[in-house]
């Protein structure tokens, strides 16, 4: 008699087995193991995995194995790409899904980050393999069982309409489940715009997204402080800071900041305050410029306004040295990423200081820069040398520490569960030292110190927290400053707070309102984070719109609450308008131009490591994150020249990515370069389809340094006979 096990593996209830492994068992396990449990996740997995075994049973090798495949590549991707960058997989991201390298680990340039997945999928394949070569003559299974899948399919979507969850997309959708969910719902609006055609209609009203609004009472006469200090903490969620759960009666109780927390009750602290988007130079736009930054993945408008030599005079740093302040920004990591080197003097700043400023040692080794307590110690140091100085100084300091990946020092480690934690501790200690260094030295007496984030990391199961941010101020009339600021303000408020603080006019083409003055009514704000579209009436309703362009409406007295009403949802027009109340916000500087020009040399001599480096750490040029629009052919120049090279010379590399991953074939391989030569080029590449968040990483390995004086990236949009040439080829190879 053949062994149970053999008879098992050549029998149709093997095949069944092995496909439940691949479909069912592995991406369900994947999510416990991943931290994304959620009933609507578990949900999606079992509909979409159920109607995958049922319609590959029994069927042929050839048509099983290629489906396994796309299914392994799809939940290794979707791992990946979630561990590196904290998103899902979009349709856009379909065609890297085939590319080995979006399933490594690529910011790190190492293999999987959980190679348990991959081996659990291909031991289920190897499975279907063995089960599946012989194709069995037996019934098929009766079409009642589609109502298994069907019903779970349905289960979801009432569970969504009726009881919409908090959760995170990945919590929610198995990722062939959102695609099929996003393909549907694109298809519905597109059938719904046809049949409401509103093409003829005025564009929505943005006003009350874009006032300036100066006209509450003043909360004190113009400001007694002499200088501006700005502390920004990479990543840090309003809810870390106890004042602010309290306020808005979080059920968030883990007290990550105590230290920052107890500064919070001896300023005037703002516990309703919104981040407007995602990334450091978006954060940075906002609070210094005082306009939205893209809701969106688009263009930085910080690397849009190096074309505008008008809108960066109504930036922060340009009013206040307009007013007889030094300005500087000091950051803890190197100034060349996302073009911090050129937007930071652009916007105003007298000095733009990075890593290499910092001569005291560090406490740790961080590859993105100086550790948070060394650079706190070397920022104490600076205002020492500011406050020597005749002329009033604003200046803005920007932490590092709490970027991923995130470390601590062993002690740290130690006494938290997880290296974020210990990485948020260590920042608390460190803001709080020099906090407290800044009372010793009697800043506090005559500088306005505000405190605050670029942007959040979120926090799992906490309702908006990654539109939750903070803001501190202390300033000298801290007796006649409320402990806690009531109302809703966010980042496109700073930079009017503080010229209206200093009682300087403030450019009318600004947008907000000030810290500094009372409102008795509400007001509209808009917020782009996690893929989900937030904009408040400033009435009592916040909607929200996700990934399906389906909005949500709640009852909500503010912006940021633990929870909120839900009053019903909606989609077709209405949702289309609070897109284009966005897509208007996004053109505040282009005014929808798609033709741009941007330059990101700046002719500083770059010593090069030994050895290659980090993707992201060790980048020589700063565009990033940048949009190539559909239609449109992008012309990129490059000249660097050798200075003091030895005679190996360097070797340079230049890569492409889109959305944090790699894409191939754009950019050419770089020639090596000889001591003493320049090495220049030009090449080009069109965009038959919109490229969002696409990247430029220049890396370079050698003895000696280097000048980039020329890195051009010019977009244009295609005449249209050429726009016609392309698809058409474009439609050839695909019928190939």
């Amino acid at each position: 008699m053949r062994p149970i096990s053999r008879r098992l593996l050549q029998s149709p209830q093997g095949s069944f087995l092995s496909l439940c492994l691949v479909f069912l068992l592995a991406p369900m396990l994947a999510r416990y193991g991943l931290g994304w449990s959620g009933g609507f996740g578990y949900l999606s997995d079992l509909a979409i995995g159920s109607l995958l075994v049922l319609v590959l049973h029994n069927r042929p090798v050839w048509i099983v194995l290629p489906v396994i495949l796309i299914w392994c590549v799809f939940t290794i991707g979707n791992a990946e790409l979630m561990t590196a960058v904290g998103r899902m997989p979009e349709v856009s991201d379909l065609k890297y899904l085939s590319d080995p390298q979006f399933v490594s680990h690529s910011t790190q340039g190492g293999g999987l980050s959980h190679p348990w997945l991959g081996l659990a999928l291909a031991l289920g394949t190897l499975l279907c393999l063995l089960t599946g070569w012989r194709r069995y003559a037996t019934k098929r299974l009766s079409p009642v069982w589609y109502v298994l899948p069907t019903a779970l399919l349905t289960l979801h979507v009432a569970g969504q309409y009726f009881k919409p969850s908090e959760a995170d997309q990945w919590k929610q959708f198995n990722l062939a489940h959102k695609l099929l969910a996003e393909g549907f719902s694109t298809g519905q609006l597109a059938v719904e715009t046809w049949l409401d055609d509103d093409s003829s209609e005025p564009p929505p009203d943005i006003a009350g997204l874009t006032r300036l609004d100066l006209s509450g009472p003043r909360l004190i006469e113009p400001g007694k402080a002499r200088n501006v200090l700005i502390v920004t903490l990479e990543g840090i969620p309003g809810a870390y800071l106890a004042p602010n759960r309290a306020a808005i009666g979080s059920s968030y109780h883990e007290d990550l900041m105590p230290r920052l927390g107890q500064w919070a009750t001896r300023g005037m602290n703002t516990p309703d305050y919104v981040l407007h988007g995602h990334q450091t130079i978006r954060g940075l736009y906002t609070m210094l410029c005082g306009d939205y930054d893209k809701l969106d993945s688009g263009t930085p408008k910080g690397v849009e306004m190096l074309n505008n030599h008008l809108r960066n005079q109504q930036c922060l740093p340009a009013q206040l040295r307009d007013q007889g302040f030094s300005t500087h920004f000091l950051q803890g990591a190197g100034l060349r990423f996302m073009a911090k080197d050129k937007i930071m003097p652009h916007i105003g700043f007298d000095k733009t200081l990075g890593r290499d400023w910092f001569k005291n040692k560090p406490y740790l080794e961080f590859p993105w820069g100086m550790d948070d307590k060394a650079y706190f110690e070397g920022a104490l140091g600076y205002v020492k040398q500011l406050r020597k100085q005749k002329k009033p100084w604003m200046l803005t300091l920007l932490t590092v520490g709490t970027h991923q990946p995130y470390s601590a020092p062993d002690d740290y480690l130690a006494r938290y569960p997880s290296a974020k934690q210990a990485a948020i501790g260590y920042l608390d200690d460190a803001i709080g030292n020099f906090l407290d260094g800044l009372e010793k030295q009697g800043v506090l007496k005559d500088t306005l110190v505000i405190v605050t984030s670029d942007e959040s990391h979120g926090i799992d199961d906490v309702r908006l927290a990654s539109a939750w941010g903070f803001n501190l101020v202390l300033a000298p009339e801290q007796t006649q400053l409320p402990a806690l600021k009531r109302g809703v303000y966010g980042h496109l408020d700073l930079t009017a707070s503080v010229l209206d603080y200093f009682g300087f006019s403030v450019p009318s083409n600004l947008s907000g309102r000030s810290l500094f003055r009372d409102y008795s009514t509400g007001r509209e704000v808009i917020s782009y984070t996690n893929g989900l579209l937030r904009e408040h009436d400033g009435k009592g309703t916040l909607i929200e719109c996700d990934f399906q362009q389906v909005c949500r409406r709640y009852a909500s007295a503010g912006f940021i609450a633990d929870q909120a009403r839900f009053l019903g949802r909606f989609r077709g027009k209405q949702a289309r308008l609070v897109s284009q109340r966005a897509e208007l916000l996004d053109q505040s500087l282009s005014s929808g131009q798609i033709g741009q020009h941007y330059q990101f040399a700046n002719r500083e001599r770059i010593r090069l490591q030994e050895t290659l480096g980090n993707d992201w750490t060790d980048n020589l040029i700063g565009a990033q994150y940048l949009e190539l629009p559909k239609g449109t052919h992008t012309q990129v120049k490059l000249k660097i020249r050798a200075v003091r090279l030895d005679k190996q010379g360097a070797t340079l590399q230049l890569k492409t990515k889109e959305f944090d991953r790699d894409v191939a074939a754009l950019a050419p391989q770089l020639p090596a370069l000889k001591a003493g030569k320049t090495l220049e080029l030009s090449f080009g590449f069109d965009n038959l389809a919109t490229r969002k968040a696409f990247s430029f990483h220049l890396l370079g390995q050698g003895r000696g340094a280097i000048e980039i004086t020329d890195f051009s990236v010019v977009t244009e949009p295609l005449l249209q006979a050429d726009l016609l040439d392309l698809e058409k080829v474009e439609e050839s190879a695909l019928a190939e």
